[in-house]
């Protein structure tokens, strides 16, 4: 991914282990990383605010193909500042299948390196690990949100090898 439209300085790099994390959702569930380990990979994504059109246009394309990235052995969380109360407003109001993880405090973001402008914002950046807990992809690009949830399913496709 080096050198694709996707792959930006100052995050972290394809091919290193992902940090561990543990975060709330807006479900109520505490999520941890390891927990997936030798089961899924992981779609994880930060975005920048709920309710927001660009950030509703992303979380809903993730949404519109839960069902592809679900078949692809991924589970998907998106990441923001918003409070769990915004998150479960957002996620009821746009049907969400998957889970959001508030991180108002930034700890996630600055550990996956998905923050701006000196704390200010999230990055809207798409990190896919495998199931070994492995970095495989890091997508980034503010505009272009729509690039986000393709390149997810063609890397998975490819952690998943040739179909037959």
């Amino acid at each position: 991914m080096r050198g694709s439209l996707f792959q930006g300085e100052g995050m972290l790099s394809t091919g290193v282990q992902a940090p561990e994390f543990e975060i709330q959702l807006h479900t109520g569930e505490l999520f941890r990383l390891s927990d997936l380990r030798g089961k899924h990979h992981l779609a994880l994504f930060f975005y920048p605010k709920d309710f927001t059109y660009g950030c509703t246009k992303e979380v809903c394309n993730f949404r519109n193909h839960f069902a592809e990235l679900s078949a692809l052995g991924a589970v998907v969380i998106g990441v923001s500042r918003d409070p769990l109360e915004s998150h479960a407003s957002f996620a009821s109001k746009h049907a969400l299948p998957f889970s959001l993880a508030s991180d108002p405090d930034l700890h996630l973001a600055q550990l996956y390196e998905a923050v701006g402008l000196g704390g200010l914002w999230l990055k809207r950046i798409t990190y896919v690990i495998d199931k070994d807990g492995v970095i495989r992809g890091v997508l980034h690009h503010e505009i272009l949100v729509d690039a986000h949830w393709q390149r997810t399913i063609d890397l998975l496709k490819t952690l998943n090898g040739p179909t037959t």
